[in-house]
């Protein structure tokens, strides 16, 4: 009887295994359905997020191997990927997503656009500007006959100046809000002066050239502040205040020669390399990116301090004490900025400077305004930023003067350096 009771048993665990062993398989097949589900649901959300990480940080893939290696991001120089455009998905958004974090070309697009590089760091910037100024003036001394012929004496001036400043500023970035720089100035000035029609005659021609030697301008103190980071609703906000100090030579009391031979010609003894006065100037400066470009904007206004001096008088053996108010200016800009790659960017764009007439009271005088001492000057701008490496920029730039009151032409290279 017991072994007709096991095999029973056997039996009947023989027919029970099989169904249960389907029936654990389908719990197990649903469960293994239900997580893969919860984890593909897992797997975007986590695409969603870090997308939208990207965003907000300008996030980058990890550098290519044998791709130069970059500096380590800043929080500030991370706020700044929007600037990049690094988040395009078209043209050179995609070169630059595939880059490092940190794009070199679109952080010396944002200092020039700015004066603000607002990574923590100190920099120094070596720079050499060349201006060329070129004028005419026409002078008719006379009245038109028969309205046809001129009965009179006929003038023509004309001027050649070239100046050349070689500039060194440093720059040091305190918590990423505040920014700390100092500009100075060397300058080298020559000015060709010509005259024709002395005698009433345009054959009586005459050219005089006056130079100085290389000297130190007027320096400059600058404090910025970044008071607004870039959403998707405003841009870049930072503000500035600069003082310039009257370290320079003052144009005030420089005597005229008479030029022999021609005494429609007379030229200074010496050229000045400052303005003589202090003088300070608020301005602020906007940066926003719409990919694939960058706009940039800035504001300033500049308020000349009255001054004092002991000669202000031009004629030769007059001295003549008095004071100086140099007539304060309101200056523009706006532009547009394409970074071509994470080393290469260009910009272009268009300011404007308008002054007011300057005054000068002689001791015991009253007020008088010197004529001609306003001024409209506009200029159009192209500029370049290259950077060989991760601590070393090249920005060469062309300026030129699109009205009367703007030199012809002004060529900039300032080499930043970051430490």
């Amino acid at each position: 009887m017991q072994k007709k009771g096991g095999f029973a048993l056997l039996l009947l665990a023989a027919s029970v295994s099989p169904a249960m062993a389907q029936s654990d398989s389908q719990e197990l097949r649903a469960e293994l359905e239900a997580l893969t589900q919860r984890y593909e649901a897992q797997q975007n959300a986590l695409m969603i997020l870090e997308q939208r990480l990207r965003q907000l940080e300008g996030q980058s893939k990890p550098q290519s191997a044998g791709a130069p290696a970059q500096r380590a991001p800043a929080p500030a120089r991370r706020e700044r990927q929007e600037v990049a455009s690094t988040r395009s998905d078209t043209g050179y958004g995609k070169d630059l997503q595939s880059s490092s974090e940190s794009v070199p070309s679109v952080d010396a697009l944002y200092e020039e656009a700015t004066g603000f590089f607002g990574d923590g760091r100190f920099s120094i910037e070596p720079a050499i500007t060349y201006t060329h100024y070129d004028t005419r003036q026409l002078f008719l001394n006379g009245f038109l006959a028969l309205d046809a012929i001129f009965l009179g004496n006929l003038g023509i001036d004309e001027i050649n100046a070239d100046t050349f400043t070689f500039d060194l500023t440093g720059r040091y970035n305190w918590r990423r809000r505040w920014q700390f720089d100092v500009n100075v100035p060397l300058i080298y000035r020559e000015t060709t002066y010509q005259s024709a029609g002395a005698g009433g005659s345009t054959a009586a021609f005459s050219e005089e050239t006056v130079t100085g030697d290389p000297r130190l301008g007027d320096i400059s103190m600058g404090i910025s502040y970044k008071f607004l980071d870039e959403a998707p609703g405003r841009p870049d906000a930072v503000a500035s205040l600069r003082v310039k100090a009257p370290t320079g030579d003052d144009p005030y009391g420089i005597k005229l020669n008479p030029v022999p031979g021609n005494d429609n010609l007379s030229v200074p003894e010496d050229l000045p390399t400052g303005n003589g006065v202090w003088s300070i100037t608020p301005g602020i400066s906007l940066v926003k990116s719409v990919d694939p470009a960058v706009l940039f904007g800035s504001m300033s206004y500049t308020h000349h301090f009255e001054e004092s001096f002991s000669d202000i008088s031009p004629q030769r053996g007059v001295r003549q004490p008095g004071d100086v108010k140099l007539g304060d200016y309101f200056q523009f800009g706006l532009g547009i900025a394409f970074a071509l790659n994470e080393r290469m960017s260009l910009s272009m764009s268009f300011s404007e400077l308008i002054s007011r007439s300057s005054e000068i009271r002689p001791d015991g005088g009253s007020w008088q305004t010197v004529n001609g001492s306003d001024a409209n000057a506009a200029y159009f701008n192209l500029g370049m930023t290259y950077a060989p490496t991760d601590t070393l920029t090249f920005v060469p730039s062309l300026s030129m003067g699109l009205t009367p009151d703007a030199p012809d032409f002004s060529f900039s290279l300032k080499m930043p350096y970051y430490f």
